[in-house]
């Protein structure tokens, strides 16, 4: 079983100074819940690094709310409502404290997974880290996660009732704006802001990119996760595009489960337009992280868009059967990416041959 690690109290932010960051057991939480995005944080710029990892924290606390399915739908929506309340907030009261951190720890008890357990229940000492970031950073952390927690609202209200999809293709682009593009706005403000003269693109493209990446980024999340998503009666792809090949959301629900070949058949096209965008989405990311000009801000944008072109390359090795299973880059192929940026200094160049070899269907 894990605890939640002991937190040092965050002090409020001293106009003028810089954030002090997150403590040593901060970190080590951020890993536990998310050993590729850690990577990402810490390869930051240091000034960027606090209201990236805040945000992702208070991001991934909600998003563990809304997506705990084995729990009350009416349980979930009433703390996801606090928290979203809680994080646009200036400030709190002690009562709304209270009842947050009950609603919390009671929430906690009932997880499964002992990270997010952990992170639950840390979460009472994670809110107060947004007072510790600058008024400017404070403002965009509370603008994307107003985004983040509207993306996961829509979530519950549209699945919880049985088998459940989304209906046309604007909502889903409009769900993966919500919950993952505008991270990658988020991240291109806090770029414009901390680091003048950041790019070798006018900011407006980079917003735009930033945008598409982060979009492409959580179409990857759904295409791996449709099998998990399937069996918790949720279906993202949506019931109009799968109406026009003959399929439906059971009709997917039962490849989940069964695996039942004619099905698989049928949906394998949709399967690669669906790969062929989010792989053209990811290029968007390697095309914003290759005009970085700090070195250590550009390996850490472009690393998510490598493992996603290689977990792009084991679902079209798997093909449709990957509903059936777990697809994921292995941490050894990782470490061997990561030496192979290292020693190409990551230069634009290194990334962009490293991107390719990733894309490659074959193991690179």
């Amino acid at each position: 079983m894990i605890t939640p690690p002991p937190f040092q109290q965050p002090q409020p932010h001293p106009s003028g100074r810089p954030s002090r960051g997150l403590s040593a057991s901060q970190r080590q939480l951020l890993r536990h819940v998310s050993r590729s995005f850690d990577l990402s944080i810490r390869l930051l710029p240091s000034a960027l690094q606090a209201p990236v990892a805040i945000g992702y924290l208070l991001a991934r606390a909600t998003d563990t709310v809304a997506d705990t399915t084995a729990l009350p739908l009416a349980e979930r929506q009433v703390l996801l409502d606090l928290m979203t309340q809680t994080i646009a907030a200036q400030d709190t009261s002690a009562q709304e404290s209270r009842e947050l951190s009950r609603l919390t720890q009671a929430f906690a008890a009932q997880q499964n997974d002992p990270h997010e357990r952990a992170l639950m229940q840390a979460l009472p000492q994670c809110l107060p880290l947004l007072r510790t970031l600058s008024p400017d950073d404070q403002a965009s952390v509370r603008h994307v996660l107003g985004h983040i927690t509207r993306g996961q609202q829509l979530d519950m209200s549209r699945f919880g009732h049985g088998l459940q999809a989304l209906k046309t293709e604007a909502e889903l682009s409009d769900y993966t704006w919500l919950v993952a593009g505008s991270v990658g706005e988020f991240w291109t403000e806090l770029c414009g802001r901390h680091l003048p003269g950041y790019s070798h693109l006018p900011q407006a493209e980079m917003l735009r990119i930033g945008r598409e990446y982060g979009m492409g980024l959580q179409r990857l999340n759904i295409i791996r996760d449709a099998g998990a998503d399937l069996a918790a009666g949720r279906c993202y792809w949506p019931a109009q595009t799968l109406a026009a090949s003959g399929l439906s959301p059971a009709a997917l629900a039962e490849v989940a489960q069964s695996g039942r070949p004619d099905t698989l058949q049928t949906l394998a096209p949709l399967y690669t337009q669906w790969l062929d965008l989010t792989q053209s989405q990811l290029a968007d990311g390697m095309r914003y992280a290759m005009a970085l000009k700090p070195l250590r801000l550009r390996l850490a944008s472009a690393l998510p868009a490598l493992i996603g072109a290689r977990t792009v390359a084991l679902l079209r090795q798997a093909g449709p059967l990957a509903l059936t299973r777990r697809i994921k880059m292995p941490r050894h192929e990782i470490r061997g990416l990561m030496l192979r940026i290292a020693l190409g200094l990551a230069s634009p160049s290194a990334l962009d041959r490293q991107f390719q070899k990733m894309s490659d269907v074959a193991k690179p």
